[in-house]
């Protein structure tokens, strides 16, 4: 059956922006392996134009002043707004970590590598934009697609200003983390419109597949867990920063060995997953749904390559160009993993109910 166009428009352009995502995630991970989050030292302009210098020269005297200034001065607002609020213990971190007074020395490259970051974020900003105005049709054949697609809109506005936040509290790791946890949210969001403004096509006869209702809390448990994987590897990675710092960036091959225990954890947990991930992708490859097995191989050759680059980052010295290839494919495997349970749950949904009694366990 042909799709009707405004079906299609939405599915290409839905993909697209999930793309552009992940290419912002990726380009996130390069400004933290360069050291580049502090390029801008303001927000939304990058020292106060739109357009950010190329040296020196071109910035006021006494520009490290002047920008640390303006970022106590607007923590302290947020303080203020915190506590009156009842948020008193977050407002005194944020305030009060040492981080914020810290002015870095200008660099044209790390400035302009923030600066494409902030481009391409408010790109992004626009497809999705452009993407909830295509979901627009879906108001009464779908309507939750609609509602998907502009709350991923309203969580990338407030993911926006978080950036501003990340940049006035001089990356303060508790925010960098929550950033990186809301950019997976606003992944799930888009993912599950697009699949499911698809529905009638991406479907296998109910027949061709026999699915054990029971499999879907496993499904959930893996992606949770690679879910607060990811998380506690944004932490391994301010980790990194701090005994960078310390060093002076030098000595790389000795940072592995003054990481905490939070590294010990985040390396051994994936063992853990590896488990967890080949016992769900044995039972999807016991499924005949070739959808489903297609999902098991790419979610199976994506932990391979995810493991590949944390083995090379531990035992490699932490290799500035293995980084962000690390975060990206953790950031694309949760996804593989998300459309994994939305496939399955809608095919278990449909199948006949006679279908469980030849269940493998």
């Amino acid at each position: 059956m042909t799709q009707p166009a405004f079906v299609r428009r939405f599915r290409f352009f839905g993909i697209l922006t999930v793309l552009s995502v992940y290419l912002l995630i990726m380009v996130g991970g390069i400004v933290r392996s360069t050291g580049s989050g502090m390029g801008c030292p303001d927000w939304p302009k990058c020292f106060g134009t739109w357009v950010p210098p190329t040296q020196a020269s071109e910035l006021p005297i006494g520009y490290k002043e002047i920008y640390t200034a303006q970022r106590v001065a607007k923590n302290q607002k947020l303080a203020k707004t915190l506590e009156r609020l009842g948020f008193k213990q977050v407002a005194s971190q944020i305030f009060a970590h040492p981080t914020q007074f810290i002015e870095t020395d200008f660099n044209a490259t790390k400035t302009w590598i923030e600066y494409l970051n902030r481009l391409l974020g408010a790109l992004i900003g626009v497809f999705i934009f452009l993407t909830v105005i295509l979901a627009l049709p879906y108001w009464r054949r779908d309507r939750f697609v609609f509602w998907l697609t502009f709350g991923a809109f309203l969580l990338t506005g407030f993911q926006g200003w978080l950036g501003s936040l990340v940049v006035s509290t001089n990356l303060l790791p508790e925010l960098v983390t929550v950033h990186m946890a809301l950019a997976l949210l606003i992944v799930a969001m888009l993912i599950y419109a697009v699949d499911r403004s698809q529905q009638g096509q991406n479907e296998l006869p109910s027949t061709q597949a026999t699915l054990p209702k029971r499999l879907i809390p496993y499904l959930w448990l893996t992606a949770l867990l690679t879910f607060g994987q990811i998380v506690l590897g944004t932490q391994v990675r301010e980790q990194v920063d701090v005994v960078a710092t310390a060093a002076n960036y030098l000595g790389r091959a000795d940072w592995v060995e003054q990481l905490g225990n939070i590294f010990k954890v985040h390396r051994s947990f994936s063992l853990v997953l590896l488990a967890l991930n080949m016992y769900v992708g044995y039972q999807l490859y016991q499924t005949r749904s070739t959808q489903l097995q297609r999902l098991a191989t790419v979610t199976m050759g994506l932990l391979g390559l995810e493991i590949l680059a944390g083995v090379t980052l531990a035992y490699f010295a932490l290799p500035a160009t293995v980084q962000p290839v690390h975060l990206t494919v953790a950031t694309v495997l949760f996804g593989a993993q998300f459309l994994t349970i939305i496939r399955y749950a809608r095919q278990a949904k449909t199948q006949p109910q006679a279908a469980y009694a030849s269940v493998v366990a």
